[in-house]
């Protein structure tokens, strides 16, 4: 999907540079006039939207200054912790479900792993003490079902959405406790589907703190920030600047962090883009 919108804006003439970290916006005349990069580039704009998380994007790319005090203070308090992990996984074959026995269109969907109510909050018991979820709550779902050049064959990938995994998780994250992580999602899989041993050719454990050391995200958060009532709406990322501007003008902020939330769907992007085209006018 990712190759697909970055083919479609090339042929629009957009330039598109990666492994360029950004080092700080460049503040001339009381606003936002471009980036500088860590190589020492630095690259001049009109406006400057950001799409990293709220914490880089307030705090470490602006020099504080040039914001309010009560929005420097909003922007700290904003929580930011991670709580969910990824595996992925390779697989010789599909696994096969007790529910549903067979290759099924169960393989083509998402397939959750949260059998009630009660299941789910024990789950989140383990993070609130410190520890990944014995039990947990995971969205599976097998992408190579759907786009088959992703794997040889008859193999196939799986990706295990998987909650919780608190970042700063007791004792800290080591290799040891990243096997102990992926072992509790295999064998919780295997009591939806026994032949998973089986089929498994290779693993991937993701924990917040790779999210952060990865992807760049303060506190390994996917959603860049917590999606608590308090962070929702008109408060995301802080009170009186959730319409995608700033209070340093020419600045404009389109990510996660920023309404509607977290999700795979860019509407924080789309939205902070319609924006600026108003202002450009």
């Amino acid at each position: 999907m990712t190759a697909a919108i970055a083919s479609s804006a090339r042929a629009l003439g957009v330039e598109i540079r990666t492994n360029a970290a950004v080092d700080k916006v460049i503040v001339r005349g009381g606003r936002a006039t471009g980036a500088a990069l860590a190589n020492g580039d630095e690259l001049t704009a009109r406006v400057v939207m950001s799409a990293a998380d709220p914490k880089r994007s307030f705090l470490q790319f602006v020099d504080q200054q040039h914001f309010p005090d009560e929005f420097v203070q909003a922007i700290r308090d904003f929580r930011v912790r991670g709580s969910s992990g990824k595996v992925n996984i390779a697989l010789s074959g599909l696994p096969d479900f007790t529910c549903l026995p067979g290759e099924g269109p169960l393989h083509r969907g998402a397939i959750s792993i949260s059998p009630s109510i009660e299941y789910v909050e024990r789950a989140y018991d383990d993070a609130k003490y410190g520890n990944f979820s014995r039990q947990p709550y995971m969205d599976i779902i097998i992408p190579s079902m759907i786009d088959r050049d992703m794997a040889p064959p008859g193999h196939h990938v799986m990706s295990c959405f998987v909650q919780y995994a608190p970042y700063d998780v007791e004792g800290g994250w080591d290799d040891a406790k990243k096997e102990a992580f992926g072992e509790t999602v295999i064998s919780t899989i295997e009591k939806y589907a026994p032949n998973i041993r089986q089929v498994i050719v290779g693993k991937q454990v993701i924990t917040p703190q790779d999210i952060e050391r990865i992807a760049g995200i303060t506190g390994g958060n996917i959603f860049h920030g917590e999606l608590l009532l308090h962070q929702l709406f008109f408060m995301r990322p802080a009170p009186q600047w959730a319409d995608f501007r700033t209070p340093l003008p020419g600045y404009y902020f389109g990510a996660a962090g920023a309404h509607p939330g977290g999700g795979v769907m860019g509407a924080a992007g789309r939205m902070a883009a319609t924006e600026i085209l108003k202002d450009w006018q």
